[in-house]
């Protein structure tokens, strides 16, 4: 399996925005540990990532994934969740899983964020668990791979 990790704006400021909800990591950090967990995986054979401030760009990476072998998307999509209903057309118009991840955990956070539009037109949300939540995400699909 391939898979897209897609984040949203401002995750490319990780290690200095907001460390006490986000963490000290960077994306970079992160995305490097995502990549060696996906090396011990049995079905995840790459795993590729894009991060935009723009939300049409976002747009264009999922509906790009499946032109790229793209088999399941981890999508954070930042404060594009709460608002973006173009992102959650865009996922439904998709025939590839997606998974709903975040860093911090929403429903602990102001009440603005314990709404996500694109909650239900993807597979799962996973949030809470720092970078882990990306890990946990990507655990699934390397499951849901045995399954088919």
């Amino acid at each position: 399996m391939k898979i897209l990790i897609i984040n949203g704006p401002n995750l490319n400021m990780l290690g200095k925005r907001e460390p006490e909800h986000y963490g000290k990591e960077t994306l970079e950090d992160i995305n490097k540990e995502i990549k060696e967990k996906a090396k011990s995986l049995k079905n995840i054979r790459d795993v590729d990532f894009a991060q935009s401030n723009s939300e049409g760009e976002i747009i264009d990476f999922i509906q790009d994934a499946k032109i790229n072998g793209v088999s399941g998307i981890i999508l954070n999509a930042g404060a594009f969740t709460h608002y973006s209903y173009a992102i959650r057309d865009a996922v439904k118009s998709i025939d590839i899983p997606v998974i709903e991840t975040h860093l911090s955990n929403l429903y602990r956070r102001e009440e603005f964020r314990h709404k996500s539009v694109l909650a239900d037109a993807c597979e799962g949300q996973i949030s809470g668990f720092g970078k882990y939540s990306y890990i946990l995400a990507l655990q699934y699909f390397d499951m849901l791979n045995i399954y088919l």
